[in-house]
């Protein structure tokens, strides 16, 4: 069980509850609120990425990317304490409950959202699978800023509101948290650099390298915090509490992925999702209280 735990990589998974809280605090801010829709997104967002974890730990065991010692958390099927099947099992599995989780949200919406379920389970494996995985060519940051960041809080506030917002700021939010969500897979990549460009694997970091990619985790909290601009003005004086908290959580894990290396950087990639969680329990919280 230990080892199962450990492939589902929990302390990644505050990331996909963070869009679903954040657009929950969208649809307060449009005077809507569903706690049900709110614990299906929950749940269905948890589901695919331990989905899209497990795929990754086999197909790229499959495929020759992990190698036994590396840096990084332990994967179970390269260490030989779980095997290939049942990884695969697992993967396929998980990524049913979470499509069935997901059909259930058609009592609340249209037909299409069929679409965007499909969408979603297919970035789910075409992160690491298929004939162009997106974390072998510098896509995976793209790829989480749009399923971690615009698909979860668009669709999470859309559910509950009966409607898209047309005011920006829900669209400002979804970018925002997928930024600080890309944030994550930096800190991952970062550690990673060696073992991914010994096996040609191209991530953001192998390409760009690790000063670059910095510079750019400092940056997307920052401008993350800007573009979230048509928030602040709604929430006025209780969007400061926000800003300077994740501001100066942000700044103390940018000093600590500077001078960290190797499984040093394992700590920093838990503190960098729950970073991310708790700007934002801390918006909805504000959110609340300024309406």
């Amino acid at each position: 069980m230990k080892k199962w735990v450990e492939a589902m990589r929990l302390r990644t998974l505050p990331v996909s509850l963070a869009g679903v809280i954040c657009g929950t605090g969208c649809a307060l801010l449009l005077g809507s609120f569903d706690a049900v829709i709110a614990l299906q997104c929950m749940l269905f967002a948890a589901l695919a990425q331990i989905a899209s974890n497990f795929g990754n730990e086999y197909y790229d065991y499959r495929n020759g990317i992990d190698r036994k010692g590396r840096e990084g958390f332990r994967r179970g099927v390269t260490e030989g304490e779980i095997s290939p099947q049942a990884m695969k099992r697992a993967t396929y599995t998980t990524l049913l409950a979470a499509i069935a989780v997901g059909c259930t949200m058609l009592f609340h919406g249209p037909w299409w959202l069929l679409l965007v379920g499909a969408v979603i389970a297919l970035f789910a494996l075409g992160y690491s699978a298929g004939p162009y995985p997106l974390s072998h060519h510098g896509l995976g940051d793209v790829a989480v800023i749009i399923f971690f960041g615009i698909v979860p809080v668009t669709f999470t506030c859309y559910l509950q509101a009966g409607k898209f917002d047309n005011t920006g700021i829900t669209l400002s939010t979804a970018f925002a948290v997928g930024l600080l969500a890309a944030n994550v897979l930096i800190v991952n990549n970062y550690r990673d650099m060696e073992d991914d460009k010994a096996v040609n694997k191209n991530t953001t970091v192998v390409i760009f390298g690790r000063k670059t990619m910095a510079w750019c985790y400092l940056l997307a909290g920052l401008v993350a915090m800007v573009a979230m601009v048509p928030v602040w003005r709604v929430l006025q004086l209780w969007s400061l509490p926000v800003v300077l908290v994740y501001t100066a959580l942000h700044l103390k894990n940018w000093l600590y992925l500077k001078k960290a290396q190797g499984a040093a950087l394992n700590p920093l990639l838990g503190k960098t999702a729950v970073t991310l969680l708790v700007f934002s329990l801390m918006l909805i919280v504000a959110t609340i209280v300024a309406n």
